[in-house]
């Protein structure tokens, strides 16, 4: 009898507590209401704005910039900040990149060396968060994989907009809580997103107490 066979990019349902929140930041936790508006059009010309930042930092040494999140996906509410993902030759090596960033107006927010050595840095002009990985991260991928898949399935993203209305109107001023609590909900469209991928066999799994 074989195993549960899972996509090579499934990870458990797993959130951070608050205390590995507060050990990943890089400074000082400023409290701001989390805010979930309507989609807007001008979002994919906010990604343009951050992405010519970067490679203009950077040059080649941005590898690849790639809009995820919701803004990335037409017609879904989100967060007025811009998600993108930055590859770079090795994240965890800050002194060849960090610097010219700091230097465009970027600020490291997050460092997490055991989770695929990511960075997460505030951007300003527009507002964005820039997630910086290496090439073998296999997290850049998965939202890849879950940006295509709620553009082209319109009822997860509705859902996935019903329930980010939801939580935010809890009351989060912190955006990490905020994600633990619909993390619920991004997990379950993965698992819809990985069984319906036809070039790896995917077993769905449950969440741990779900």
């Amino acid at each position: 009898m074989g195993g549960v066979v899972t996509h090579p990019w499934w990870r458990p349902f797993e959130v951070p507590d608050e205390a590995e929140i507060a050990a990943a930041r890089t400074g000082e936790h400023r409290p701001e209401p989390v805010t979930v508006v309507a989609p807007d059009p001008e979002w994919p010309r906010w990604f343009e704005r951050v992405r010519e930042q970067l490679t203009a930092a950077l040059g080649r040494r941005a590898l690849s910039v790639e809009h995820v999140g919701s803004t990335s996906v037409p017609g879904l509410a989100a967060k007025p900040v811009i998600d993108v993902d930055l590859v770079v030759a090795d994240s965890g090596d800050e002194p060849a990149w960090l610097p010219d960033l700091e230097a465009a107006g970027f600020d490291l927010r997050v460092r997490e060396p055991e989770w695929e050595q990511h960075r997460c840095l505030r951007g300003h002009d527009p507002r964005a968060n820039v997630h910086v990985f290496s090439p073998d991260a296999v997290e850049p991928r998965r939202h890849v994989a879950f940006r295509d898949w709620l553009r082209t399935h319109d009822d997860d993203r509705d859902l996935y907009a019903e329930v980010k209305r939801g939580v935010a109107a809890r009351g989060f001023t912190d955006g990490m809580l905020y994600n633990n609590a619909k993390a619920w909900v991004v997990y379950d469209i993965y698992e819809r997103a990985f069984a319906a991928d036809p070039a790896h066999p995917h077993d769905p799994q449950p969440r741990a107490g779900g």
